[in-house]
């Protein structure tokens, strides 16, 4: 079952690659059922490491393979009422790389050795730069390197930091090894100031793929330039990959005592600073995709301040990784559509899009509201429980910056939001052929559904699951 998770989507891709235009996104869509369906089977069975602790999918990486599964299932809906829309242009690298990322994201969920998890992180920067240079434009291909460019050097940082925290297990007398159960063991015995310096070369260069703040230079351009399914991909499923790592290197962090300390602090200023850059960009910001993309700065921002938190904060940044996730996607995939209608980004040019659009626009809206942490949508859920973990730690000026920083973000998204969605469309606005169709609005339907569910009931499984993921870092819910 291990090593099909894997597989399964290289072989849809190969078949992929050798049929009919037409008929790519229904295998894109069978792929995306089977790996759901697996993956809800193994969210609720425990699995057994294998390979010698190579592979497993512990209970953090089921957290981020569910919300992968499910946002990738959704992408895969979308993209046959997507691409039938362009019907006259060649799918097949947008299908054969989205199902490769897929394996790619999966191997990261399983990766128990921080080689392998590395390889599987570089796989998928090299798979999604075909997505992004999609539109084939001279826009897109300038935010297409600038993403492989950039995140190229954040994942040769990160190699040297792996480096470094193997030599740091050579220097204690240890088998050198990055097998993460391993690691865990040594970690009190490990060379401090190598390992010092590999906590500091991980968190930069998984940082730079996560897209925290100062490292993010490359999201704007990249997010506003890809079509909505890549976008919805890559803030809602890389990002998610990214913080895995960052998450892997805190487990290492708290076996070795003290030296959390400093990750954590590292990880809450990185987290307010990328909030404070998000609240500034998002103020002035006039192209409705790039907002997005200071949205993805911020809410990175607020996984990385629970994550340093620890304690009960931690519990609520694993149920953020999924309202994230989840939220984005509605987001990026309703924003397209509202792109195709208009042929626009910019806010001076779009205008009532629930007029034009009314689901798409209407869909815009909720994720806007949910987004913003905004109840009864979970989203607020689990910021609410990042912020009362700062209160209740004692770190006030945490929270207060915190709650400071998300007034600022919300005030800066409806200035932009409300106009495109609400009052009339622009009088000299070119017709357009676009119409919601039920394949681009539907599978929008049903995940913002789950998210206003998921604000009001948690299931048990969910409960339990995100438990077990709060145990493996030594807190409670």
């Amino acid at each position: 079952m291990t090593y099909l998770f894997v597989l399964c989507p290289l072989l849809f891709a190969a078949v992929a690659w050798g049929i009919k235009n037409r008929l790519r996104p229904l295998v894109l869509l069978a792929a995306a059922l089977i790996h759901l369906l697996s993956t809800l089977w193994v969210t609720v069975t425990p699995q057994s490491p294998v390979d010698g602790g190579w592979l497993w999918l512990d209970p953090l990486g089921r957290i981020v393979l569910f919300c992968i599964s499910v946002l990738f299932t959704i992408c895969a809906f979308y993209a046959v009422g997507y691409l039938r829309y362009y019907n006259k242009r060649s799918n097949r690298f947008l299908c054969v790389c989205m199902l490769v990322c897929l394996s790619a994201m999966t191997l990261v969920s399983m990766a128990q050795h921080l080689g392998l998890f590395w390889v599987a992180m570089e796989t998928t920067t090299l798979t999604m730069a075909p997505l992004i240079y999609f539109n084939r434009n001279a826009r897109s291909i300038e935010a297409t390197w600038k993403y492989i460019i950039i995140c190229s050097v954040g994942i040769a940082l990160a190699f040297l930091g792996l480096m470094f925290l193997a030599y740091s297990t050579h220097l204690a007398h240890k088998d050198a090894t990055l097998i993460l159960g391993e690691l865990i063991e040594q970690a009190g015995d490990l060379n401090k100031a190598w390992l010092h310096a590999a906590f500091v070369f991980l968190i930069v260069g998984y940082g730079t793929k996560m897209g925290l703040a100062p490292l993010h230079a490359w999201k704007p351009d990249t997010y506003g330039e890809a079509p909505g399914i890549v976008g919805a991909l890559l803030a809602g499923g890389l990002v998610n990959c990214s913080f895995l790592a960052l998450i892997r290197v805190y487990q290492v962090c708290l076996a070795s005592g003290p030296e959390v300390v400093f990750f954590n602090r590292v990880l809450i200023g990185m987290g307010l600073l990328s909030m404070a850059v998000a609240g500034i960009f998002i103020a002035r910001q006039s192209d409705f995709k790039r907002l997005l993309a200071y949205s993805s700065v911020e809410h990175v921002g607020i996984l990385s301040i629970g994550l340093g938190l620890g304690k009960g904060a931690t519990f609520a940044a694993l149920f953020h990784i999924i309202n994230n996730g989840l939220t984005k996607g509605v987001l990026f995939l309703s924003a397209g559509n509202i792109h195709r209608a208009y042929s626009s980004k910019s806010v001076h040019e779009v205008r009532g899009a629930l007029r034009r659009l009314p689901w798409s626009g209407g869909l815009f809206m909720a994720g806007f509201v949910a987004i913003t942490g905004s109840p009864p949508f979970s989203p607020f859920i689990s910021e609410f429980g990042i912020v009362a973990g700062a209160f209740r730690q004692g770190q006030n000026l945490v929270g207060g910056l915190f709650l400071f920083f998300l007034a600022v973000i919300f005030i800066g998204l409806a200035r932009t939001v409300l106009p495109v969605v609400l009052g009339d469309p622009p009088e000299d606005a070119q017709p357009s052929r676009y119409q919601d169709r039920m394949l681009t609005v539907a599978p929008l339907c049903l995940v913002m559904l789950i998210i206003l569910v998921l604000g009001i009931w948690q299931p048990p499984f969910l409960i339990r699951l995100l438990e077990d993921g709060a145990a493996m870092l030594e807190v409670g819910p």
